[in-house]
């Protein structure tokens, strides 16, 4: 088994383990080892996947922010790229756990003072916290990114 194959299938299972299918984890994990856009019929072949569950892959992928659909001019040929790295991905989880929250703070007025409330907030607190750390990490990881003129040199020696 190649390096290759062994990295698009680690990405796939770490997908799967966050309920997207595995054929979307390993197609993501195939657009971020590839340079330039790449079409469906490329990704099948090289997958091994049927064309129709690259283009459902690709269109997940694309609900997440992790992919881009590039029409081509003049063809129904549409080339693919990954947009980001797994950064989209926690933004995405950051975003539906603030979602989550929403949900469960209406939920405090449906609760009187006592267990489920302090259950409720618990939830509540957890999450926050969750989204507070998760928000610091990817501003640290934006400032050091290269190009973002803040990077920092590594100390690592």
């Amino acid at each position: 088994m190649s390096a290759r194959h062994t990295f698009v299938t680690s990405v796939g299972d770490l997908l799967a383990s966050w309920n997207l299918p595995h054929a979307t984890g390993r197609v993501y994990g195939l657009l971020l080892l590839t340079e330039e856009p790449i079409s469906l019929d490329t990704i099948a072949a090289e997958l091994e996947l049927s064309k129709g569950a690259v283009s459902t892959a690709v269109r997940q992928l694309g609900s997440w922010g992790l992919a881009r659909v590039i029409p081509q001019p003049g063809s129904r040929r549409l080339l693919v790229e990954a947009t980001g790295g797994i950064e989209s991905l926690l933004e995405a989880s950051q975003a539906r756990a603030r979602t989550l929250i929403a949900a469960l703070r209406e939920g405090e007025a449906l609760v009187n003072a006592g267990p489920a409330q302090e259950r409720l907030q618990d939830v509540i607190g957890l999450f926050a916290g969750y989204v507070d750390v998760g928000g610091q990490l990817l501003a640290r990881h934006r400032e050091r990114r290269p190009g973002s003129g803040t990077a920092r040199p590594s100390s690592a020696g």
